[in-house]
């Protein structure tokens, strides 16, 4: 389906969207937000932000709701993919970003990609990857599918999905038993090893092998090229984050880093690969409902006074509610009132009748976007902005935390506004009357408040072509890795040890049982971006639309042909999609995009089972069932 570029304001009247002027439909969003705030208190109000605007997008859109709302109620995707990767990382680090960059990733001996299928999902990326394994560097991918990054790797580990503990247990184990740890590091720059390495005891490669599906000689494999590389990296996406336990999986892939010494130097690391254009950058900007710009913990007195004095605001000493707690406060009819920058909730999160019903319900919805998206057409107000990427300056932030400058290449179509500009007008309808006159002023704003940005001038990200996080001088750079102070001889300077947490494996929330006997995983296509919005409107080759994709034994065994349509049901519902044969699954796998949700809404039927620290759904391991209807077509 193609969208249209919206270039007028729209109201709702009647039950009916309307056009309306600029004046018009900014008053009405200010007013409901007010009456809002008025009538129910600021954490009635919710902030989606956007991550595939600006950074300095996103600090505006933060500062909106902390300084003129009076609320942390502040989140965006970054809750639907990463969120586990950053509280993970953050409870071991103190930060939450990727902690190598990509010319790190060109010099590794050793690459483990687990749940990633970079090659579609992350093609820029992998670019980097191929330049390792062409240089000789040896390639692991862990995947329950055989994707096309499992094409390029020396060794596949097809494990059942949800048993990535298990494994990563296993790997430990025998990096343990085999007296490949880094006994040095372990000693002087890390706490818990000795309960870790007690209740990782029991899971030898064999017993691991009945739990995951991976051969034990496999398991055995990867625990010695990991252990013995001189510089390895541990990769990871979607594969790993998207599950009820999903902190979890991210905590035991970094007890594997701590128990080589595989983080703090160059060439060895840990990184989570982001999907969207920013948003990595969107949560350093402090989109996030517990940290404020530069990744400052809100609960921090020091830093509440710092932000309070440059802003004239009162921030609420309490974390706000993440994505997850905002749609279940929905619920509760305590939160009625949301502002959707760039967002399409209604179609990309799980079960999403339940998230259409949620925003359906609300008083007030206030939605800013290049398109009439279906979260959009719900709104009681439409506000057009310009397509952060080619028509508005600012900065992005990747996922090796480089901030790089983006700069205007097209005016924007006539009628629509640049974000920052409409956060503006309705922060001074709304009683703080901010004006920025170039993106350059809001970045300026941001660094003098943010340490890890300080130095990062315009001028100097022009200069250098971009500039990794933390950066706390105009006159220096950090190394390109974190987390070197675990290396230093000086107690002091090491500071605080990198804690081994112990974690429990536990199998997905959706059971198979003889009703709903498939597993199916949800991931990303190259020809395809996330909801379609944006992809859907352009022709390629590649593009297939939406498939159900089966082993050719489930498909035979359930009688059907490829190209044939059936029914998929899950516990929340049923959609009708034409099979495709892959003998890339092991029986009982099935695989699903969620690029085609106005033909094929997949995410209706997959599960809200959420992580209980990051509030990241269980999109990839629904139970199904698959039924013939009889109604053929030819195999795209």
């Amino acid at each position: 389906m193609a969208y249209t570029r919206l270039t007028t304001p729209l109201v709702r009247d009647g039950g009916e969207l309307r056009p309306a002027s600029w004046d018009e439909a900014l008053d009405r969003a200010a007013e409901g937000i007010a009456e809002t705030v008025r009538e129910r208190g600021a954490d009635a109000f919710g902030m989606f932000s956007c991550a595939r605007s600006t950074n300095e997008m996103n600090y505006v859109a933060q500062k909106f709701a902390r300084a003129v709302i009076g609320t942390n109620n502040v989140d965006s995707c970054n809750r639907t993919c990463h969120a586990p990767s950053v509280a993970g990382l953050a409870q071991v680090f103190g930060s939450g970003g990727g902690t190598s960059s990509y010319q790190e990733i060109e010099d590794a001996d050793l690459i483990v990609m687990w749940g990633s299928n970079a090659r579609e999902a992350h093609p820029i990326f992998f670019h980097h990857v191929l330049k390792a394994v062409r240089r000789g560097a040896r390639l692991f991918v862990v995947d329950p599918r055989r994707t096309s990054t499992a094409q390029w790797a020396d060794r596949w580990l097809q494990l059942d999905v949800g048993t990535d503990i298990a494994l990563a247990h296993a790997v430990a184990r025998q990096i343990i038993a085999s007296g490949l740890v880094n006994r040095t590091f372990i000693d002087r720059a890390t706490e818990g090893f000795d309960d870790y390495a007690a209740d990782v005891a029991k899971w030898t490669p064999e017993v691991a092998a009945l739990e995951t599906g991976v051969p034990a000689e496999l398991i055995e494999e990867l625990a010695h090229a990991y252990a013995n590389a001189d510089r390895a990296q541990l990769c990871w996406t979607l594969g790993i984050t998207e599950h009820h336990n999903g902190t979890d999986n991210v905590l035991a892939l970094i007890n594997l880093a701590l128990l080589t010494g595989h983080v703090g130097r160059y060439g060895s690391g840990l990184n989570p690969l982001r999907g969207q254009n920013n948003v990595q950058g969107g949560g350093d900007m402090g989109a996030i409902p517990n940290r404020l710009p530069g990744f400052q913990d809100i609960l921090l007195p020091e830093v509440r006074e710092k932000f309070d004095r440059s802003w004239g605001s009162a921030i609420p000493p309490r974390y706000g509610w993440h994505l997850t707690q905002m749609f279940e406060a929905m619920d509760r009819g305590e939160l009625t009132a949301v502002y959707a920058i760039g967002e399409n909730p209604v179609q990309s999160e799980a079960d999403s009748g339940r998230t259409r019903k949620r925003m359906e319900n609300l008083r007030h919805l206030v939605v800013q976007d290049i398109f009439l998206t279906k979260t959009a057409e719900l709104a009681h107000v439409v506000l057009p902005a310009t397509a952060a990427w080619c028509e508005s300056e600012g900065t992005f932030t990747n996922s090796e935390r480089r901030v790089q400058r983006v700069r205007k290449a097209l005016d924007a179509p006539e009628g629509a506004r640049d974000d920052i500009d409409i956060l503006c007008e309705l922060a001074r309808r709304l009683g703080h009357d901010w004006h920025y006159d170039r993106a350059e002023a809001v970045w300026d704003e941001m660094r003098a408040l943010s340490p890890m940005h300080a130095g990062m001038t315009y001028q100097r990200l022009a200069d250098l072509g971009g500039i990794q996080w933390p950066c706390p001088t105009e006159d220096g750079l950090e190394p390109s890795y974190l987390h070197s102070r675990l290396w230093a001889d000086d107690p002091a300077e090491r500071g605080d040890p990198a804690p081994f947490v112990v974690v429990e494996h536990r199998r997905p929330v959706d059971e198979l049982t003889a009703e709903f006997p498939l597993r199916l995983t949800t991931g990303r296509r190259l020809d395809s971006y996330n909801t379609g919005v944006q992809s859907g409107g352009f022709s390629s080759p590649m593009r297939r639309g939406e498939t159900l994709d089966l082993n050719p034994a489930d498909a035979e065994a359930l009688g059907l042909a490829a190209g044939e349509r059936a029914r998929i049901t899950s516990r929340r519902g049923s959609i009708v999609a034409p099979v495709r044969l892959d003998p890339g699954l092991r029986p009982g796998l099935a695989f699903m995009t969620f690029h085609f949700p106005d033909e094929v809404d997949v995410n209706s039927i997959t599960i809200e089972a959420t992580d209980p620290v990051a509030g990241t759904a269980e999109y990839k391991a629904s139970a199904i069932r698959v039924d013939r209807i009889g109604d053929a077509e030819p195999a795209a």
